[in-house]
């Protein structure tokens, strides 16, 4: 029995378990599974508000009124903590990423109309991220206030329990469909999603490789960040677990010209997959990812391991689509 830490009641879990018959049918196998973590809630949707659930729990538990946090204009993670900070009564304080001309539309519309205030920083001015956090809490500090700073992604050791529940809920999927698959397939950018699945997979002895397709960086940034994650996890919730098995599984093969930046490729993959299957991915998270996880099934690099299913953790991202939407021919 996994005793978890406390936290908030903010995900419409369980998420939605099924098969597309459809694409795995028009692949000739093996049969792929998703997982509808786009779901978790309409306009809070996508896989950081598992994580939000305990960071957010952790703020109120320190008395915090104010939350910090950080990623690119389009960041999906700020958007769910600019709408779940208003819906807990908290102020939050984006520090956006200039990677993109910051147009309010997707998800930085959204991050206005929840009343954040949003700082706009180069990339350059970005690279100081860290000094940026203490300079705005020592601020916030002197008003009177006690913010709390979320990491980019909400990806650090007590972010990971949100997939360590997410581990548990795919298991009970797995028990009620009668599958042992033979790999569970998701994007990566900030490494939490990651590290919390691989964690998650060994405490509730899943038998199932855990494969990430990298949206930014390379394999061995993600094996540094995920080895740092679970380490930090391990020293604060559990010094007695051995995590010395779990080494992170990266593909950077697909992660195109750059971070929030898609090829072709990848906006002819989300066309298909919506027409076909009905399901929306975005080019900067899960169109990467199932693009890549597609090109691999291809290449027969999923044969290596036992099982005739493949899992793909849908993540989120929608509201990142309607920024690129002049990529999409329409």
């Amino acid at each position: 029995m996994i005793n978890y830490p406390e936290r908030l009641n903010l995900a419409q879990t369980p998420t939605p378990f099924y098969p597309l018959e459809r694409l795995s049918k028009q692949l000739g196998g093996p049969r792929i599974w998703i997982k509808r973590d786009d779901l978790t809630g309409a306009a809070t949707s996508g896989n950081k508000v598992r994580k939000l659930e305990f960071l957010l729990a952790e703020a109120l538990a320190k008395g915090c009124d104010t939350l910090i946090t950080s990623g690119g204009v389009q960041s999906n993670h700020c958007r769910s903590v600019a709408l779940l900070g208003a819906q807990l009564g908290l102020k939050v304080h984006l520090l956006l990423r200039a990677d993109i001309e910051p147009k309010p539309v997707g998800n930085l519309l959204l991050d206005q109309l929840a009343g954040a205030t949003i700082s706009h920083y180069s990339l350059d001015e970005y690279r100081g991220l860290n000094k940026l956090f203490n300079q705005w809490q020592e601020h916030y500090a002197a008003l009177g206030r006690k913010a709390y700073a979320i990491p980019t992604g909400g990806s650090n050791g007590t972010g990971m329990w949100g997939y360590i529940a997410a581990a548990e809920e795919l298991s009970q999927d797995f028990q009620r469909h009668a599958i042992s698959p033979a790999a569970i397939v998701h994007a990566t950018g900030s490494a939490g999603t990651q590290a919390g699945l691989m964690l998650g997979c060994q405490l509730h002895q899943i038998n199932t490789q855990v494969k990430a397709y990298a949206v930014c960086d390379n394999a061995e940034y993600f094996t540094r960040k995920v080895r740092g994650d679970l380490e930090q996890w391990q020293s604060h919730y559990s010094p007695q677990t051995d995590i010395s098995g779990l080494v992170a599984d990266t593909s950077d093969e697909y992660i195109g010209p750059a971070y929030g930046v898609a090829g072709e490729e990848v906006f002819e993959c989300i066309k298909e997959v919506a027409a076909l299957e009905g399901i929306l991915l975005d080019p900067v998270y899960t169109g990467k990812a199932f693009f890549g996880m597609i090109e691999d099934i291809k290449k027969g690099k999923f044969s290596q391991w036992d099982g005739d299913d493949i899992v793909f953790v849908h993540t989120g991202g929608l509201f990142g689509l309607f920024a690129q939407q002049h990529r999409l021919g329409y």
